[in-house]
């Protein structure tokens, strides 16, 4: 059966090592990962994507959590009849709804990595917000932030240093949670098989 994957674009690496794990039949197709910061276009850039896609595959999935477009995306996707990975952000399926839940209640100020972010930080956070340019406004964006959490899928220490980087280029404590891939290659075997 061929499957065609909707996915956002900070996970569609960690999609491919799952695919070749479990040797699935897997096309991924990914969104730009910088739509989360416009959550508002995703619901929209999905709904293309499906429609181009569809007549391609025996099934489609989407590999994107609410991600911030309350609803707007369940929306699109009952309009295909696909289905979508659950929670409301990828941290709820690398580190369980759960974990996140306590973390966010014992510590609302919790800024979240993940690998793509550590990867990608410059560009997707501080160039994005114009920090480069007015690095003054720093305190502006993060002064309700009390920490950053990287929940690690594939920590390696060139990631660690990039982690530290970045909790240092917001002036906050960098604490490592190591997750894995575990709890999306659960999701993504759900939606596939299905």
């Amino acid at each position: 059966m061929s499957i065609g994957v909707v996915a956002c674009g900070a996970i569609a690496t960690h999609i491919a090592s799952i695919q070749e794990r479990h040797g699935l039949d897997l096309t991924i197709y990914p969104l730009p990962p910088l739509l989360h910061n416009s959550p508002e276009k995703i619901a929209g850039e999905v709904d293309s994507l499906l429609a181009k896609i569809k007549a391609d595959h025996d099934k489609c999935v989407v590999a994107y959590a609410d991600c911030g477009t309350y609803g707007a995306l369940d929306a699109v996707i009952a309009t295909h009849h696909v289905s979508r990975l659950g929670g409301n952000h990828c941290y709820d399926i690398f580190a369980g709804e759960g974990e996140i839940k306590a973390i966010m209640e014992a510590t609302p100020g919790t800024y979240f990595l993940t690998d793509f972010l550590v990867k990608s930080f410059h560009r997707s956070v501080i160039v994005e917000l114009g920090l480069d340019k007015r690095p003054e406004l720093r305190d502006d964006y993060f002064k309700n932030y009390e920490q950053v959490i990287w929940l690690a899928q594939n920590p390696t220490a060139e990631l660690e240093e990039l982690a530290n980087s970045a909790a240092a280029l917001i002036g906050l404590p960098l604490e490592i949670r190591v997750v894995g891939e575990e709890g999306l290659a659960r999701e993504i075997l759900n939606l596939v098989r299905g």
